[in-house]
């Protein structure tokens, strides 16, 4: 219909185009971020603007909520200003024709935060990893899933298997000086513990001596090693950058058998939600431009969208949290933020006349 088609060109025009500033600035950020590891190795400016870049389709899935609800008030505000919802509601359009076809552009804008954050923005985040990696750390490799660091006479693997390294655990190879394989250890978990140091839960280990080897369990280790927790920030995925076919793996592969996955859990159903909640920021834009908003200026709605957004994002980070701290449900958590903005939403626009 064509007044669908302009509804939706007028927001999706105005989502791009806050999604524009946002970027710019998140680039910004970030790069500046990066001053400090610039000359570490081999990282020179050239590799923190390549970081800045492949990090950027991730930060356009995470801004898009916050971009819809803004771009949508600035697309359907310029839309009031110049009397065209006017004239839409004098020819008999309601409110909830009007929120419909704002729901088209919320669902369009939906999939393509689909697209990008399940397809585009993982793999190009592990890929700035990657080059950041490279740069800072010598004797770096990417194979099979983990990361692979020589590190003098220790050659260690950090495991990322389905996305998830955190929970691959690590495996050590001591060499002697000549390279000839002394010991190998395998931890079920590690865990960096400052910047030189390792601390592997469940480690065997088996040491080579002569003809024989000896094997030894131990509960925990610690493992002394010029590759700490930075590497290990820069290796591992973070829960909230991997992707929901991955995190779903995770989560059903270790359930049941003592690790603790809620952090994977409320990650999955935080991006579900943050994805759902695309279309009801576009529909709360709805009763502000014919209600209280109707006759403001861009930068009166412009404020209004950045302070539910920023209450929106505080809610989801300090949720986020409460997930791990506290014994409460992850999908409970996770979800609440975009039922509390749906609920929000739909009351309003049943309240608009």
């Amino acid at each position: 219909m064509i007044l669908d088609r302009y509804i939706l060109r007028s927001i999706i025009g105005a989502v791009l185009l806050v999604l524009a500033v946002l970027l710019a600035l998140g680039a910004l950020f970030t790069f500046i971020q990066q001053q400090d590891d610039i000359g570490v190795g081999t990282y020179h400016a050239t590799d923190a603007m390549l970081y800045t870049l492949l990090g950027m389709p991730q930060q356009f899935f995470e801004m898009l909520p916050i971009a819809a609800l803004i771009g949508s008030l600035l697309g359907l505000g310029s839309l009031a200003r110049g009397s065209e919802l006017t004239v839409m509601r004098a020819s008999g359009v309601s409110v909830a024709r009007v929120a419909l076809s704002a729901a088209i552009a919320g669902l369009a804008l939906t999939v393509l935060a689909v697209g990008i954050g399940e397809y585009l923005a993982p793999p190009m985040q592990k890929l700035a990893r990657q080059v950041k990696a490279f740069g800072k750390f010598e004797n770096v490799s990417f194979s099979g899933g983990g990361a692979w660091v020589r590190d003098g006479d220790l050659l260690l693997n950090v495991e990322q298997q389905s996305g998830a390294g955190e929970f691959g655990g690590m495996l050590v190879f001591e060499l002697t000086r000549d390279n000839r394989l002394a010991a190998l250890g395998r931890a079920s978990r590690a865990r960096a513990t400052g910047e030189d140091s390792w601390l592997l839960e469940d480690y065997a280990e088996s040491r080579f001596a002569g003809d024989y080897v000896n094997g030894r369990h131990a509960a925990t280790r610690e493992l002394t090693s010029s590759i700490g927790g930075s590497f290990l920030g820069i290796t591992i995925s973070q829960p909230k950058d991997i992707e929901l076919r991955s995190l779903w793996r995770v989560v059903r592969g270790f359930a049941g058998v003592g690790i603790d996955v809620r952090p994977y859990e409320f990650a999955f159903w935080s991006r579900v939600a943050r994805t759902v909640a695309i279309v009801f920021a576009v529909l709360l834009a709805v009763p502000f431009v014919f209600g209280p908003l109707r006759g403001s200026g861009t930068g009166a709605r412009t404020l209004v969208g950045l302070l539910i957004g920023i209450v929106f994002f505080l809610a989801q980070r300090m949720l986020e949290s409460g997930a791990i701290v506290f014994d409460v449900s992850p999908v409970l958590l996770a979800c609440l933020p975009t039922l509390c903005l749906a609920l929000v939403s739909l009351v309003l626009i049943a309240r608009t006349r």
